[in-house]
């Protein structure tokens, strides 16, 4: 898998996880702990696009 090839696929897991957590949010039996690790999930993946997205500036 080539570096953009996986930067794409992590864009697109963000955004999955982010239209779950926007339904989580929505709902108001949702417990604490499910948002928390919705958010964890979504930064690291931002981390990582992050990290990928600099290594190909160079």
């Amino acid at each position: 898998m080539t570096v953009q090839a996986h930067i794409a696929s992590l864009e697109k897991k963000h955004e999955v996880l982010e239209d779950e957590l926007q339904s989580v949010l929505a709902s108001p039996s949702t417990d604490d702990q499910s948002i928390v690790d919705l958010k964890r999930r979504k930064l690291r993946i931002k981390d990582e696009l992050e990290r990928l997205k600099g290594s190909t500036r160079h």
